[in-house]
C-alpha cells in the first residue's frame, strides 16, 4: 500500500541539452515507491516559454505533486504556481531569485578549469561542445554514455539565460536540494549559496553535475524524502 495521497506524481523536468530520458533510472525507483511519475518535454527556447510548457504538463496530472528540476531545470519549476505542487526538489539546480537571470547564478563563481567553453550559435542557440559531457556533465559517467548524450543533445536558447526570473515558488513551497559536490558545471559554492538562500534542506553527495545518470539512487532518495514529507496520505 503506498503512503502517498491518492494521484501523487512526481513531475520530472530535464535542463539543457537534454530531454526526459535524462531520467531513465530515476523513473522505475519512484513508480516502485508507490508515485505516477512525469517527465515534463521543455523546448528549451525561453524561460517564459518553458514555464508554459511545464504548466500544460500539470495539467495532465491529478493529485498533489512533487516537482524536481535538474540545472537549468531549476529555474522553471520555481515558475509553477499550482497549488497541487506541494514541493520543489532542485538536483544540481539553478536557482534564480526575482530579477536575476540564469546567466546571474550560473556564471557567479569561477568556472571549474575543465568547463566547457559556451557561446551561442548565429541562431541564438548555445550547444554543448565535443568533449564537453565526458570532462564536465557526466565525467562519472562511461564513455559509451556520454558519446549518447553528445550525440542526443538538444541546444538551449540564450533567451533561456537572459530572462529575468519572477517571484519562485520557492519563497512560499518547501524545497529539498541535492549539492552536486564534484559539479563541474556548477560550483559547489555557488550550488550552496543558492541552496542557503532559498531555505532549502541540502543533501551534499560527492557527485557529478548529472547524478540522475551517475549516482541516481542519490536522486530518488531526495525525491522520495521531498515526496513522503508533502505527499503523505
Amino acid at each position: 500500500m503506498s503512503v502517498f495521497a491518492a494521484d501523487s506524481t512526481a513531475v520530472l523536468v530535464h535542463g539543457a541539452w537534454a530531454d526526459g530520458t535524462c531520467w531513465a533510472k530515476v523513473i522505475l525507483p519512484l513508480q516502485k515507491a508507490g508515485l505516477n511519475v512525469m517527465c515534463a518535454p521543455i523546448p528549451l527556447t525561453s524561460l517564459a516559454e518553458d514555464i508554459a510548457a511545464l504548466e500544460r504538463a500539470l495539467q495532465k496530472t491529478a493529485g498533489p505533486v512533487v516537482l524536481a528540476g535538474h540545472a537549468y531545470a531549476g529555474a522553471v519549476i520555481a515558475g509553477a504556481t499550482k497549488d497541487r505542487v506541494r514541493s520543489l526538489v532542485y538536483v544540481a539546480a539553478l536557482a534564480p531569485a526575482e530579477g536575476e537571470t540564469v546567466a546571474d547564478v550560473f556564471y557567479r563563481g569561477a568556472p571549474h578549469p575543465q568547463a566547457p567553453h559556451l557561446q551561442p550559435d548565429a541562431c541564438g542557440f548555445i550547444w554543448m561542445p565535443e568533449g564537453g559531457f565526458a570532462s564536465a556533465v557526466a565525467q562519472e559517467a562511461s564513455a559509451e554514455q556520454n558519446a549518447i548524450l553528445q550525440a542526443v543533445q538538444r541546444p538551449i536558447s540564450v533567451r533561456c539565460i537572459q530572462e529575468k526570473a519572477s517571484v519562485p515558488a520557492w519563497k512560499t513551497k518547501p524545497s529539498w536540494y541535492l549539492l552536486a559536490e564534484d559539479d563541474r558545471m556548477i560550483p559547489a559554492e555557488t550550488q550552496r549559496y543558492m541552496a542557503e538562500r532559498m531555505g532549502a534542506r541540502i543533501r551534499a553527495h560527492k557527485v557529478d553535475h548529472s547524478p540522475m545518470h551517475t549516482e541516481p539512487d542519490a536522486v530518488v532518495h531526495v525525491i522520495l524524502e521531498a515526496a513522503q514529507a508533502t505527499l503523505a496520505a
